[in-house]
Formats: structure tokens, C-alpha cells, sequence
């Protein structure tokens, strides 16, 4: 596939983010809705594609979406359109009432999901394997997705289940993206996610009573940033000693010279979710099973191209079904 070229009404990386947001349809595919019943008792909404099982595509979506977003949404309707099935996950707390897709489905458990969250993916990864052991199974993850995603290929290194798994705009470093959203457009973008994090906080204080001795609610909900944000709420939450710990051993970027099964990782250099210096830290440290593909523009899970605004291409989306079903 030819190098990506954006469209020329949207050469910013501002546009190229928000674009497929304003304009795409989040109800591009059909689900057929499973409830999980997770180990520790809690459950996971998986919707599935129905199709060619052949190979069966395995999505993870970003921070606060949903099998609903556009950058899942999106994929799926490439994977629907080439015949094959894919199954999305919805992190703890994020699956959509099909009826209303803005409103959330609260979980069981006082816990949520993270970008460093491997366990609920790894139940999953291992359910499906088990029911179509012959079937090969690859794996998309999308930014928060994607971290997690390669993190867990790192822990496993000698894993058997995917055949081969591809990213768009992971941020490999969580402190430094952190650190980098706190200047420029980035309160803007870090707003927009903390206006439905800090309602699910404030919701699982009043569910789970015994949460109040470790979550600081008033420091919650006076955060700005993500690093006030996983301070009070994120680590405490899921066994982090603050924010640090919580980037620290979440990061996916220490876990990709360990990695052994074939990844496609897709990010744009003008990423506003993204510090420039990481990029040349993945090309340095990744493994010879990672495929690092970089372009100079994209935006964060952008990557629009196309002739007229009403003529739009999504060029990652084609790109990455195709890479997965070629490398199954």
C-alpha cells in the first residue's frame, strides 16, 4: 500500500483528529452482544462481527470508548467488507447501551480498566481460542488499546494465540504523553476524557462504599490533568502507588524488544498525543518482529485522505486489515 498523503482540507493535525469524529458513523456494523463473566466475577461486553472465522480479528479500543467508537467502527466495516468475523472488546465500564450508545454499562466490580489492563484481554484472548482452536486469531488495538496490546505480547513473549496483532497511535511513554498533553491543544483533548472518568469514579464511590478510604473524590473531580487524574483515581484503584508507578510499568515502550510475534504499529509524527522524542526511542528499542510504519501527518488515529470531504478514505484502516489477514 502506498504511503499516506492527507487529504488537503485537512493537513492539520488538529483536523485529522477530530474529523473522523464529527463525521463518521458509529453504527457501521451489525453486533451479536455476549456478557462474559470475567474470573473475579465482573463482566465484559464483547460484541462480534459475524463472517469468515478465518481469520477472526481481535479489537481493542481507546481511552473511554466502546466498540461503538469510529476508530473501531472503522476497521470492523473493512474487516465486514473483506468477509471475515472480528470480535471488540469493551473495557470494564465503556460497553454502550445499544439503545443510547452514549450511555455507559456500569461493571460489578470496584475496578475499571487502564492502559497497562492485560488480564481482561488475556481471558478473552484464551476464550476465543478455545472455542475455534483451527481458527487463527489476530489482534487491533487502537491507542490505549494498542499499549495494552503490545504490553501483553511483551509478557508473553512465546505466546501461541495471535498469529500477529498491529497498533495505530499507541503512546508508548504514558508519562511523557502525559507530561505532553498538558501544553497546547492538550487540556482541550485531556478535558473532553475527564468530563466521563470522573462521573465513573464518582459512581463507584457511591456503589462500593469501601472505596472511599483509598479514592480522594474532591481531588478527582478538581483534576485537569491526566497525571491529577491517575494520582487520585487510576492507581489507587488498581493496586498503583501514584501516578509514576502506574506510567512506569504501564508503558508499552519496555515491552517491545521483547515481543516475538509479527506487529504492525502505525503512528503519525504530528500526533498531538504523541512527544516527538518517542518515536525514535521505538524505532531503537522495538524488536526485529516489530514493523514500525511513520508518517509525517495523521493526527491521532486520523489518517484521512481522500479526493472531497464527502469522498473521505481512512487509509490505516485499510492498511492494517490487510496487513493482519495477510500475516494470519
Amino acid at each position: 500500500m502506498t504511503n499516506f498523503t492527507p487529504a488537503w482540507w485537512l493537513s492539520n493535525p488538529h483536523a485529522q483528529t477530530v474529523w473522523p469524529r464529527l463525521t463518521r458513523s458509529r453504527r457501521l456494523v451489525r453486533f451479536r452482544r455476549e456478557s462474559l463473566t470475567t474470573p473475579d466475577g465482573d463482566e465484559l461486553i464483547l460484541d462480534h462481527l459475524e463472517g469468515n472465522p478465518s481469520p477472526h480479528f481481535i479489537l481493542l479500543h481507546g481511552l473511554e470508548g466502546s466498540s461503538y467508537s469510529i476508530s473501531i467502527q472503522g476497521p470492523l466495516s473493512v474487516i465486514a467488507r473483506r468477509g471475515f468475523s472480528a470480535t471488540a472488546i469493551n473495557w470494564r465500564s465503556c460497553a454502550r447501551d445499544p439503545r443510547n450508545i452514549l450511555k455507559s454499562i456500569p461493571n460489578h466490580r470496584p475496578r475499571f480498566y487502564h492502559s497497562g489492563e492485560t488480564i481482561d484481554f488475556d481471558f478473552v484472548a484464551h476464550t476465543l481460542a478455545r472455542r475455534n482452536p483451527t481458527h487463527p486469531l489476530v489482534a487491533f488495538g487502537v491507542s490505549l488499546g494498542g499499549n495494552a496490546l503490545l504490553k501483553w505480547l511483551g509478557e508473553h513473549p512465546s505466546q501461541s494465540i495471535l498469529a500477529a496483532a498491529a497498533t495505530l497511535s499507541v503512546p508508548y511513554d504514558l508519562g511523557a504523553g502525559a507530561k505532553y498533553l498538558e501544553r497546547g491543544a492538550g487540556p482541550w483533548y485531556v478535558g473532553s476524557f475527564l468530563r466521563t472518568l470522573k462521573k465513573k469514579v464518582a459512581h463507584v464511590v457511591e456503589q462500593f462504599p469501601e472505596t472511599r478510604s483509598i479514592i480522594d473524590l474532591d481531588a478527582v473531580m478538581r483534576s485537569k490533568t491526566f497525571r491529577e487524574f491517575d494520582d487520585a483515581a487510576t492507581a489507587p484503584l488498581h493496586g498503583f502507588r501514584d501516578a509514576d508507578d502506574y506510567y512506569t510499568r504501564s508503558s508499552s515502550l519496555q515491552f517491545l524488544p521483547r515481543i516475538q510475534t509479527p506487529v504492525l504499529c502505525v503512528n503519525a509524527e504530528d500526533d498531538p498525543f504523541l512527544p516527538p522524542d518517542v518515536l525514535p526511542k521505538v524505532a531503537a528499542t522495538a524488536s526485529p518482529s516489530v514493523e514500525l510504519r511513520v508518517s509525517p501527518r495523521g493526527g491521532h488515529a486520523g489518517f484521512v485522505t481522500g479526493a472531497a470531504p464527502w469522498k473521505c478514505e481512512y487509509w490505516a484502516d485499510e492498511l492494517i486489515v490487510d496487513w493482519l489477514a495477510s500475516h494470519a
